[in-house]
């Protein structure tokens, strides 16, 4: 099979003159908190086509591997993802598995295009840490309690409805070895998605919606 990845940017490759206008014009408004930049509706997920184009730092040669350590399961992974050329599904599987929605313990595929910007961030910020697993997928019901709990805490909420983490695009993660603004400048020069930096929670939100930045709580 070949990788979702590679499909999608060949698709995106003819349409990298909309995708630089709208980058441009999200840029010109401040952002929505949790993974969403300004659109006519913000609640709306990114369909695909409108999804960043890929990072300008690829990921470094050879096996690509993860460290993982869910802070709401206790659970840890380490795992080699891609090798001689192609992912490793039963690896794929095992991502998937630990970073489930721990709550409902639904299963979602995990995007390799984030798995790859993980990858590269480690890469670049010379962590030998586990990424330390706040949020990854969630279901769309524990989404909207989320989204409640939120609003109720700080009279309005700061999850959207249809956040990138319900299909499986965007995590919330640190690194015990990289300072937070060290890990959220690393992000940023990917240009490959989202990155939101949340220094009171203690997490750098990472996805692969269009380019943009904003500070959350």
């Amino acid at each position: 099979m070949i990788p979702r990845r590679s499909l999608l940017t060949a698709g995106l490759a003819g349409l990298a003159t909309t995708a630089a206008t709208s980058a441009r014009a999200q840029e010109a408004a401040p952002p929505v908190a949790d993974g969403y930049g300004p659109r006519d509706d913000p609640e709306d997920a990114y369909p695909d086509f409108l999804l960043s184009p890929v990072p300008l730092t690829p990921p470094p040669p050879g096996p690509r591997h993860l460290k993982f350590r869910h802070l709401h399961t206790g659970e840890n992974l380490e795992v080699v993802y891609w090798e001689d050329g192609k992912y490793v599904w039963d690896a794929l599987g095992a991502i998937n598995t630990l970073l489930r929605d721990f709550r409902s313990t639904e299963v979602h595929p995990i995007d390799v295009r984030l798995l790859d910007i993980l990858f590269t961030l480690q890469s670049l910020t010379g962590s030998r840490e586990p990424y330390r697993i706040i949020s990854a997928f969630r279901s769309a019901q524990t989404n909207a309690m989320l989204s409640g709990q939120s609003a109720a805490a700080n009279g309005t909420s700061q999850v959207a409805k249809k956040s990138l983490h319900m299909e499986g695009k965007a995590m919330d993660v640190r690194l015990n070895d990289v300072s937070l603004t060290g890990f959220r400048d690393a992000a940023l020069t990917l240009q490959g998605g989202g990155v939101g930096y949340y220094p009171d929670s203690a997490f750098v939100h990472v996805d692969i919606g269009p380019v943009r930045t904003w500070q959350g709580a």
